[in-house]
C-alpha cells in the first residue's frame, strides 16, 4: 500500500478521521469520474471550473484551445490543484445541525506542462475520451491535424493529494433520538439512460458495443 506524503498542502485537518493518502484509493475517486473541478489565479482572481480530464498512472490530462485563459494561466504558474467528488447520499437528521452528505471526495496538486509532440498529444486526448467512456475512442473517426494542432493539452503530475470519504449514517444526538422524526439516508447515484441515436443517423447504424457496454453497466 503506497501513500501521498503528508505536508502543510494536502493534509486534512477538518475531519480528519475521514482522511485518506492511499494512492490506490485516490485513485478509484479519480476513475470513477470525468469531471474535475480546476482552481486557478487569473488577473489576481480566484476561478475555479469545471473540466473534462484523463488518467494515466500519476498524470491528469486536459485540453482546451490554445486561448484558454485557464490552461495558460496554469502553465504561466506551472502549478495546479484539482478535485474531484462523488456525491452519494443525502443524511437526513432529527437536526438541522446533523444533516450531511456521504461522499467520496479527492484533491489533487501537482506540476504542469505543455505537451507539443503530436504524438504524446494524441494519446493525451485519447485517454479523455476513454477514461469518459472505455473504448470509445477506437470507435470514431482519427483527428485531423488540423484539430490536433488547434487543441492546446496540458499535462498534469500529481506530486501529493488527499481524499475524504464520509460513508456512515446519521449522527444525531442522544437525547434527540426518541423525538418522532424520520431520520436516514437518501442514497444517490449517477445513471445512464438507454442511448439516444442522433437524428441525421443512417438507419443501419446500430449503438456500438462500447456505448451499450457503458449502459448495461451503469443504468438504473
Amino acid at each position: 500500500m503506497k501513500n501521498y506524503d503528508i505536508s502543510a498542502v494536502n493534509k486534512v485537518k477538518r475531519g480528519a478521521n475521514r482522511a485518506t493518502y492511499d494512492v490506490e484509493k485516490i485513485n478509484t475517486i479519480l476513475d470513477a469520474g470525468f469531471v474535475g473541478y480546476v482552481s486557478y489565479i487569473y488577473e489576481n482572481k480566484a476561478i475555479c471550473l469545471p473540466m473534462a480530464y484523463g488518467r494515466d498512472g500519476n498524470k491528469i490530462y486536459l485540453h482546451g484551445s490554445h486561448k484558454n485563459r485557464m490552461l495558460l494561466a496554469l502553465l504561466e504558474n506551472k502549478e495546479i490543484s484539482m478535485t474531484v467528488m462523488h456525491l452519494d447520499a443525502l443524511v437526513l437528521a432529527r437536526s438541522g445541525l446533523h444533516h450531511s452528505v456521504n461522499y467520496r471526495s479527492a484533491t489533487l496538486f501537482g506540476t504542469v506542462q505543455k505537451t507539443t509532440d503530436p504524438i504524446s498529444k494524441e494519446k493525451a486526448l485519447k485517454c479523455v475520451v476513454d477514461h469518459m467512456m472505455p473504448g470509445r475512442w477506437d470507435g470514431i473517426r482519427p483527428m485531423h491535424k488540423k484539430e490536433l494542432d488547434g487543441t492546446l493539452v496540458v499535462e498534469m503530475t500529481i506530486t501529493t493529494a488527499s481524499a475524504k470519504i464520509r460513508d456512515v449514517g446519521v449522527k444525531d444526538e442522544n437525547a434527540d433520538l426518541e423525538l418522532p422524526i424520520w431520520a436516514g439516508l437518501l442514497p444517490l447515484k449517477q445513471v445512464a439512460e438507454f442511448p439516444i441515436s442522433d437524428d441525421l443517423l443512417p438507419k443501419d447504424i446500430a449503438v456500438p458495443e462500447h456505448v451499450m457496454a457503458y449502459y448495461e453497466k451503469n443504468r438504473p
